[in-house]
């Protein structure tokens, strides 16, 4: 009997909204304004204690972060 072997993906499910804003929490603790997915990247903004609002770009499929 012929057997294939086929690597399992660990994580190939896209990461969820709260997975995304957790990520941006890490990179830029504040208060959370909005979550958009665009395509395949995420963005959130977020607004800082100090007062910045910044836009983290998370990338929908690996949980990356792609920009800040």
């Amino acid at each position: 009997m012929f057997l294939a072997s086929t690597p399992l993906l660990a994580d190939s499910a896209p990461i969820s909204k709260q997975q995304a804003i957790s990520k941006a929490q890490q990179q830029s603790p504040g208060r959370v304004l909005s979550v958009k997915l665009k395509g395949s990247v995420y963005q959130v903004k977020t607004l800082s204690p100090g007062g910045d609002v910044r836009v983290i770009t998370i990338d929908a499929n690996t949980g990356k972060v792609l920009g800040r």
